[in-house]
């Protein structure tokens, strides 16, 4: 991945307002990829709109890690519902 496609975790929490423990707890429970450059962790940007959803359930809803945790993975199956409509739909309409 080239470095124009990663953000330093460092400006993004000075960006957010965020301590850099939060981005560490997110990513030790598995709901984001850190990526190391040269001794530096950056985020990259295919995780920023996880990182943002995430962000905001903690600062407005005062969610914790585990909370979130929870959330993204029902998210997740919800999406991965949705697409398996979407394709049993578009199954269906070879029959009609």
């Amino acid at each position: 991945m080239s470095a124009k496609h990663l953000i330093k975790t460092t400006d993004f929490c000075v960006y957010h307002q965020l301590e850099h423990t939060f981005i560490t707890d997110l990513q030790e429970a598995g709901l984001i990829k850190i990526t190391i450059v040269n001794q530096t962790s950056c985020i990259p940007d295919t995780e920023l709109h996880k990182l943002e959803r995430m962000i905001r359930l903690h600062n407005e809803l005062d969610i914790n890690i585990a909370g979130i945790e929870a959330i993204t993975h029902l998210i997740e199956r919800i999406e991965n519902i949705q697409e398996e409509m979407r394709l049993l739909k578009n199954s269906l309409k070879v029959y009609e």
